[in-house]
């Protein structure tokens, strides 16, 4: 923290910016990878705004402007947008503090266009993948079939433990510890087809306690363990490339949109997509319809009908 060492003028004179920072993340209730996101950030912004001769006493909304147009040079809209919600955390607090105005109340994130940059897999593709699988490891092949018919993120995934599978209103049921959430207070049901691989994994593990994780590590540093997103992202990816699908587009996240987009071909709503994949908000789930849209437009295609007449 050297480098934002200076003093402010409109604090104690011998409070340095660094102090002000470790005040604001303090006073947020936010988790702690958010606190640790707001730090990363601010520490940045105390930089340039050193760097480029200005004060922190003098910004106005048009350096805030500059700030972000410089961003935008070297980082993604979707990065930059996260740095925008630093500063208006800070500057709403400095003002609650009256250390400094809330410039940033006017400042604007990068629009970027809503869209997934990872791909959907076809019907011929995911039944592949699940073929691929049914002849290796009960615990992988469990997994990435649970990934597929549930929408599960990797994250989700390894934080089931055994006991989170449950009965509720005569359903199986896997309940969740969502993104963001802090308890499991969601929940994905666990239809015949997701369940079978499922129970013939747990017979392999006789007496498992509630608590273990439901997919646990094989690994000779972590066997019994429960498994990290990385592990999940391998297995995945190995059984994308063993199909022919080795593209930067297609990761585990694309098993999940895959599971919306597969309520949708085999007649589902929107709502029924963002019910299974617990999405807050309903525009997320619109994007969805786009892959069906473009299966559509690709499959009848209008540039074939001038190939009809010319």
């Amino acid at each position: 923290m050297a480098d934002i060492q200076h003093s402010t003028t409109t604090l104690q004179t011998t409070e340095t910016v660094a102090d002000l920072l470790e005040r604001f993340i303090a006073a947020q209730d936010v988790k702690p990878a958010s606190r640790a996101t707001y730090r990363r950030n601010l520490r940045q912004y105390f930089r340039w705004i050193e760097e480029s001769g200005r004060s922190l006493q003098h910004i106005e909304l048009a350096d805030l402007v500059a700030y972000k147009e410089e961003l935008l040079t070297r980082l993604t809209a979707l990065t930059v947008s996260s740095y925008i919600t630093s500063l208006r955390a800070f500057y709403t607090w400095a003002e609650a503090k009256k250390y400094y105005p809330n410039v940033a109340r006017g400042l604007k994130a990068p629009r970027r266009r809503q869209q997934f940059k990872k791909q959907a897999l076809q019907v011929a593709d995911t039944q592949a993948l699940l073929t691929h699988f049914e002849g290796r490891a009960l615990r992988d092949y469990a997994l990435v079939n649970l990934l597929l018919r549930t929408g599960l993120r990797t994250i989700e995934a390894i934080r089931a433990d055994v006991g989170d599978i449950t009965y509720k209103a005569g359903r199986r049921i896997l309940r969740v510890h969502g993104k963001g959430r802090d308890e499991k207070d969601t929940l994905v049901v666990l239809t015949d087809k997701a369940w079978a691989p499922i129970r013939a994994y747990l017979e392999t593990r006789k007496g498992a306690h509630p608590e273990e994780p439901l997919f646990t590590s094989l690994s000779n540093n972590n066997g019994g363990g429960r498994l990290t997103t990385r592990t999940v992202s391998g297995i995945v990816k190995e059984g994308l490339r063993a199909i022919g699908l080795d593209a930067r587009e297609f990761t585990a996240h694309s098993l999940r949109y895959t599971t919306g987009v597969n309520i949708l071909r085999a007649g589902g709503s929107l709502q029924n997509v963002q019910d299974v994949l617990r999405h807050a908000n309903p525009a997320t789930t619109q994007i969805y319809t786009r892959t069906i849209q473009e299966e559509l437009r690709l499959k009848e295609a209008p540039e074939a009908l001038i190939d009809g007449i010319i």
